[in-house]
């Protein structure tokens, strides 16, 4: 039974950190957390050691869903170039809803500045993971420099997310206009 309640505290905090965060920062106070979570703060404390730690979990959890909304399933699988698109037309549908508050990997990781905090370590990862995706497609498409393609490739998604993110920019079809253009110097098929 134990287990049990401490599994749904464990998930009411890490549900309540992942709303918080994304939509206010991760300033967020401790009380705040909790409250939001319907938990005490010390039965946070005996589940995590810290509000960091909950932060790095939080974001932890978030990102292979994160990745799924950006990945082209089996049935959008297509071509290289058209797997590079789909992320591309992917951000910019969910960048158009109202709560949309940019890529919450880059925005820990700008609001941290602290590249050893835990939750820097886990955004990073998370920022590698689709760096990775896009060079492997760009080397399956045949890009003359795939690393640098890769490279790119991020400047754009995570300029997009935060300049929609910040609500400065719409991005209706303004990231795929761009990567298509990329992706036609990189000889990318």
């Amino acid at each position: 039974m134990a287990t049990t309640d401490k599994a749904s505290t464990k998930d009411r905090l890490l549900d309540a950190a992942a709303e918080l965060f994304y939509r206010d920062g991760v300033s967020i106070g401790v009380e705040a957390l909790c409250r939001t979570a319907g938990v005490s703060k010390r039965s946070m404390y005996q589940l995590f050691t810290s509000k960091d730690e909950v932060l790095a979990a939080s974001l932890e959890r978030r990102a292979p869903g994160y990745a799924a909304q950006l990945t082209a399933g089996a049935e959008e699988a297509g071509t290289p170039r058209e797997r590079i698109l789909y992320v591309f037309e992917r951000a910019e549908k969910l960048s158009a809803a109202p709560d949309y508050q940019g890529c919450p990997f880059l925005a820990a990781l700008v609001e941290l500045k602290d590249p050893e905090h835990p939750a820097s370590l886990v955004a990073r990862m998370a920022k590698e993971r689709l760096q990775e995706a896009f060079r492997m497609q760009a080397e399956l498409g045949g890009a003359r420099d795939p690393e640098l393609l890769a490279r790119q490739l991020m400047l754009i998604f995570d300029g997009a997310s935060a300049r929609a993110g910040a609500r400065i920019e719409t991005l209706d079809g303004l990231t795929t206009a761009t990567v298509t253009t990329l992706l036609d110097a990189a000889g990318v098929k």
